[in-house]
């Protein structure tokens, strides 16, 4: 988990795209997009989609993997 921090407060400071692998209603899903705001603690991030351009608010415990792209 700590790792996962690392890496989305470097994405949130330059920039950069992620892909993101999470749980959704038990499903996994991987979506690509940038990093709009993190609080580890209040345990929730936001970030844009590529795909359709919108905010989505989650919190960071159903986040399963980040990586640049």
């Amino acid at each position: 988990m700590e790792q996962i921090n690392f890496t989305l407060i470097e994405a949130l400071h330059t920039n950069k795209q992620v892909y993101l692998t999470y749980y959704k209603n038990g499903q996994l899903i991987t979506e690509t997009g940038l990093i709009q705001f993190v609080d580890s603690l209040g345990d929730l991030f936001i970030f844009i989609d590529e795909v359709f351009e919108l905010k989505n608010k989650m919190r960071l415990s159903e986040l399963i993997d980040v990586r640049f792209t």
